[in-house]
């Protein structure tokens, strides 16, 4: 176990969740998942109480307290991906079941866990050292819910 971990609280369903999650990103597993040896407030014997895993090697925990969280939107999970075909399928897979777009990349996932999904080239024309080029893809960031990467490279170029 990591010595320092992000902690994302579910209602019941952290297994689920880190499933879904660590199928989605490569280099990723479930490395443990905790039982409750008695009876809890949020639960039963036997229910799973905590579940360690990974997302490319960043230490995660699932914990089942109970009742839903508002994650607000201070803090993310943020993907760095390499096209737009990765941009495409994780932002499928995540706004899936009950997800939602919010906007620049941002979305929520159906347990409310907010995910940043950037493109690698975002990254990339935002430290062009051309200060027209990082004003043109950031102004055409501002405009997107999903980002397109030929839509930033065409608004970088002029």
């Amino acid at each position: 176990m990591s010595k320092v971990s992000t902690c994302l609280w579910f209602e019941r369903d952290a297994e689920e969740a880190a499933r879904f999650y660590t199928s989605l990103i490569p280099g990723s597993a479930v490395d443990h998942v905790q039982r409750s040896p008695a009876q809890w407030p949020a639960g039963e014997a036997g229910d799973v109480i905590l579940v360690l895993f990974n997302l490319a090697g960043q230490s995660y925990q699932g914990l089942n307290g109970g009742n839903r969280a508002d994650y607000g939107t201070a803090a993310s999970i943020s993907v760095t991906c390499k096209d737009q075909a990765e941009v495409d399928r994780l932002w499928g897979a995540l706004t899936a079941n009950g997800g939602s777009e919010i906007a620049c990349g941002w979305l929520r996932d159906r347990w409310g866990v907010p995910w940043q999904i950037v493109p690698e080239i975002m990254v990339r024309l935002l430290a062009d050292p051309d200060p027209a080029v990082a004003n043109r893809a950031f102004t055409a960031m501002t405009t997107m819910v999903k980002l397109d990467v030929a839509a930033l490279e065409r608004a970088a170029a002029g």
